[in-house]
Formats: C-alpha cells, structure tokens, sequence
C-alpha cells in the first residue's frame, strides 16, 4: 500500500528519493499519469528516430529525439506531481497559506492574521495589486472574519486596492490548486516603494487569531508547499 507522504517527508527526502515519493503520489491519484508521461517521452523519440531514419540523417535527430522527449516527459510529470502535492494538502488547515508562500516574484504572506477557536483564519498577502485577503474554514464564518479584517486593514491602507478571497470547493470558493494562479494574475497598481510603504504600515496591526482552548485539532499543523519537481 503507498503511504501518503507528507510535506515535510517531502523535504527531508534526498532528490532520487522524493522524486520516487512524488512519483508514488502521482500514480495513486491517477494510474493513467505515469504511462502518459512514458509514453510521450517514448513517443517523440520514436517519431525522431524514424524520421531520420527515412532522411539519412538518424544521427542528427536521434539525439535531439532524446532530448524534446526528456524534456516533454519530465514537463508531464511536472504537472502531474504538482497536481498530487495540491491533493495531499487540500482539506488541510493552512493549506492555502502553505500555497501562498510558495508563490514567486515580490509578496509578502503573513499566515493567519485573523480567525477563531474553530480554526476558520485569514491570511493576508500584500504586493502590487494591493492587500489580499485570503480565508479558509466554514464560509460563513470566514466572510465575517474577512470583513473584520478588511475594515482593520482599511484603517492603515487608504486607497489601496483590497481583494477577498475564500478557498474551498463551494459555490464562490477558489479551489487550492488554483489560488496561486489568481493571486498572480491580479493587476498590479502599486510601484515598489508603495508596497514597502504598506508593508511598514501593516505591521503595526496585531493579528487577531484566537487560539482554541485545549490540544490542537488532529492536522491542525500548517502543511509546507513541496516543491515543484522539474
């Protein structure tokens, strides 16, 4: 039976071996995944090796065959693992903030700067399209904790743009695997130095998570994104 790896697992893991963890998630999300990524690896250099067969020039494109093959495997096999990572860490408290701070270029994440005893939280993101406002948990909830959060932010960010968002798979939810994407897509407004101006700014509000009373809840321990395999 393939055990479900953790993040940290992961990490600890040596580069051989994580791909093979990574890998074993891969084939038990989608048992179609791993023939794909072989067989268009397979496939291309086939193709290549064929043609140059026919042309005369087998030693050329051999080779190069090789190559786009490698490479198209190994894009495949990028899209599936990064697939399974989001699936291992969907459901998870803290997933989206995990996915939040694996994002590239200039943001700033501060995880759970609002929530409740329930453990429904809001983290926040800054960079050039301005403050967004990122919540997991019961929707409900987190569209009051969001709306608290936004009128404290607004205390501090006059005129800049904030955006909310709540991830999930409800109705008007962002599914995990997609949030990077639309954070990422949001039209920046705000030069450089406005973001280090806001960031100052918003590091004078205290957060407002209230941590439950008693032992945590089993899971409850913020995953880590995994890196993306090439």
């Amino acid at each position: 039976m393939v055990d479900q790896y953790s993040a940290e697992d992961l990490e600890k893991a040596g580069r051989f071996k994580q791909i093979r963890m990574v890998a074993k998630l891969v084939n038990r999300q989608d048992k179609r995944a791993l023939p794909m990524v072989f067989g268009s690896a397979v496939g291309i250099i086939v193709v290549f090796v064929v043609i140059g067969l026919l042309t005369g020039l087998v030693a050329l494109l051999a080779p190069l065959g090789v190559l786009l093959g490698v490479m198209a495997g190994m894009i495949l096999f990028g899209r599936f693992a990064q697939r399974a990572q989001y699936s291992a860490i969907d459901g998870q408290l803290g997933a989206a903030a995990a996915v939040l701070q694996s994002m590239r270029g200039d943001w700033t994440v501060t995880p759970a700067v609002n929530g409740n005893r329930t453990m429904d939280v809001v983290h926040r993101v800054v960079g050039k399209p301005g403050v967004i406002l990122v919540g997991e948990g019961v929707p409900a909830r987190v569209a009051t904790l969001i709306a608290a959060e936004r009128k404290k932010t607004e205390r501090v960010a006059h005129g800049v743009p904030i955006h909310e968002f709540q991830v999930g798979s409800g109705e008007g939810q962002i599914p995990v695997s997609k949030l990077q994407r639309k954070v990422m897509t949001l039209r920046g407004t705000l030069k450089p130095a406005a973001v280090s101006d806001l960031n100052y700014r918003l590091k004078a509000l205290q957060p407002s998570m209230q941590m439950p009373k008693g032992p945590m809840p089993k899971g409850a321990r913020m995953p880590k994104m995994p890196k993306q395999q090439r």
